[in-house]
């Protein structure tokens, strides 16, 4: 058994400390790319209250959460400590009423619901 990198730990307590995270490049009053930029926009409409995290503070942050979830891009959007995935998906599943309906599912207040 391989022992996991001590950022895991960090990653998860974050994960599970909040109902709605955002694994981000910048913070959610200013992105620093425009993948999650368009996610914050879609969580905004939505009405969504999450944790932004901006994983351009923190080299280990960056790297560790890509290994954490075996996904290779920023950002991540994490809900009930379920990963979802980056910008096209949160895109992908906005444009078809499948995120409103997830976020209702899991009891995430939001303006669709």
């Amino acid at each position: 058994m391989t022992q996991e990198p001590a950022i895991f730990e960090s990653l998860r307590s974050i994960i599970d400390g909040n109902d709605v995270v955002l694994f981000m490049k910048g913070t959610k009053t200013q992105p620093m790319c425009g993948f999650s930029g368009a996610v914050v926009q879609v969580l905004n409409h939505l009405g969504v209250e999450f944790k932004d995290v901006n994983v351009l503070e923190s080299t280990e942050i960056r790297e560790g959460i890509k290994a954490f979830t075996d996904w290779p891009t920023i950002p991540q959007l994490y809900v009930k400590q379920e990963f979802i995935g980056g910008c096209d998906i949160v895109r992908e599943m906005f444009n078809a009423g499948e995120l409103q309906q997830l976020l209702k599912d899991k009891g995430i207040k939001n303006k669709a619901a």
